[in-house]
């Protein structure tokens, strides 16, 4: 017996969400910018995919539901200016002083989305922590760990940051790519 799949995940720039719907799951897409929301729904209209998009923030558009999968690239770049929430274009990667503003909500709220045998990938940086990530999630009951990790260059958000990042201790002087893992998080049946 084959179950539809039914997805959903949080930040409309998620490349798998067309291909889940390719496959014959509901897709549900949710992202806290307009521009990503209103970019994610004319995709799927020209892909002539029915892929339904929520403004909001994480959860909160899709509470009381429940889904196989969850996929999450949330922002996880840690960032200067401690206490100051991100405004415009900085919402996608900004993730206050230790990269896990967004990252530890999603660890908390999560499970509580999945149905039994369900699973959230999560990516971020290195820099930001995974073994919290991997933590939390166990805390609430799943069962976690780090499944892939790839190098890649510092990307421009990263270099205008490299001198801050090297000062707090987050990068060595011998760093020069950043690592990036996705944590796979099921909540047993």
């Amino acid at each position: 017996m084959v179950r539809r799949l039914h997805a959903e995940h949080v930040g409309c720039r998620h490349p798998a969400a067309p291909q889940r719907r390719r496959q014959g799951g509901r897709v549900t897409a949710v992202d806290v910018s307009w521009r990503a929301v209103c970019a994610a729904r004319l995709n799927a209209a020209r892909a002539g995919l029915r892929i339904r998009v929520r403004h909001g923030n994480l959860f909160t558009p899709v509470r009381g539901e429940s889904f196989d999968l969850v996929l999450a690239n949330p922002p996880y770049v840690p960032a200067p200016g401690a206490g100051r929430r991100p405004r415009g274009a900085a919402r996608a990667w900004d993730a206050g002083r230790d990269g896990r503003m967004v990252l530890d909500r999603i660890c908390l709220e999560a499970p509580r989305m999945l149905r039994p045998g369900g699973v959230l990938l999560l990516v971020q940086s290195a820099l930001s922590d995974p073994a919290r990530t991997e933590a939390l999630l166990r805390e609430a009951g799943l069962k976690a760990a780090v499944i892939r990790r790839r190098r890649i260059a510092f990307g421009p958000v990263l270099r205008g940051r490299e001198r801050w990042l090297r000062q707090r201790g987050l990068l060595s002087l011998a760093e020069h790519e950043e690592e990036l893992v996705v944590v796979r998080a099921e909540l047993p049946v």
